[in-house]
């Protein structure tokens, strides 16, 4: 898809690209995963080849060609003020712990002690809190991988920002670049290079083809109808939400008529509806 989501909608000064269709069919050529220096987000760097006269067998294939095996064990713990003062440790979940650490290696003292006894990561725990500084309310992710090599992650409370990352472009600044990059492409045949945040762009704006086709072409959807959405919480765990359509119209009808980016408008069960987007897409 042409359009990106972000936290911000996109203003009306963004210029319009009237030779550039809502949707863009395209081949992704490459991928590479990133983190960012400064705050270790991750983000993914695709490149794609607009298709000009797309092959209906060859561009239609299943959803899940290759499939990411992700990790047969992990971990995730918001932390807490005691995990990240400088004078204290990490506090493990016993059955965590049992279930991810065996004789680790890694420049943290694992140890076993308390009342109730709990495992703790002491020694070299505050140098990694100050390094990456993190706060109470980030989270940690342990995980071991089919190799058996213990991996550690972090991703960041939401925050408001006062200084963006390095890596992270503005809101508008996001829009009008891959606008104008997918236009030269689509009219050029070339290649252009877009920049996928999880956090910061929290739709999916590239899509399997034949996701988007099923979507679009073989869903009813009626206002008033039903529906449950998935959603990975920020423990790592998943989480189903339902929720009602209560309108179904373009986000932008002037400049992306038919787009069918985001254009149900929802309203969600629960009292969390504030932590979910107002807006989805059929996919």
């Amino acid at each position: 898809m042409v359009a990106v989501s972000t936290q911000k909608e996109a203003d009306t000064h963004i210029p319009n690209y009237p030779n550039l269709r809502p949707h863009l069919v395209c081949t992704l050529d490459n991928i590479t995963l990133h983190a960012d220096l400064e705050t270790d987000e991750v983000y993914a760097q695709m490149v794609l080849i607009p298709s000009q006269d797309p092959d209906k067998e060859t561009m239609l294939l299943p959803d899940a060609v290759v499939q990411n095996k992700q990790p047969t064990e992990y971990f995730c713990k918001t932390l807490t003020a005691s995990d990240t003062s400088t004078h204290g440790g990490f506090s493990i979940p016993r059955r965590a712990a049992e279930k991810v650490f065996p004789t680790l290696d890694w420049h943290f003292r694992h140890i076993y002690r308390g009342q109730p006894r709990r495992h703790l990561l002491t020694t070299g725990w505050s140098v990694f809190v100050s390094a990456k500084r993190l706060q109470a309310g980030d989270a940690v992710l342990f995980i071991r991988d089919d190799k058996g090599q213990l991996l550690l992650g972090i991703r960041r409370a939401n925050r408001l920002q006062t200084m963006m990352p390095s890596s992270v472009l503005s809101s508008d600044s996001m829009h009008i670049g891959i606008l104008a990059a997918a236009s030269h492409a689509a009219q050029t045949s070339s290649r252009f290079t877009i920049f996928y945040n999880p956090r910061q762009s929290p739709s999916e704006f590239v899509i399997p083809l034949a996701k988007y086709q099923k979507a679009v072409y073989s869903t009813q959807v009626t206002v008033g109808m039903r529906f449950r959405m998935v959603f990975e919480t920020e423990e790592s765990t998943v989480r189903r939400y339902m929720g009602t359509v209560t309108g179904i119209g373009d986000l932008d009808p002037v400049r992306w008529p038919n787009s069918h980016w985001r254009s149900l408008k929802v309203g969600w069960d629960e009292s969390t509806a504030g932590e979910r987007q107002l807006r989805v897409s059929l996919w």
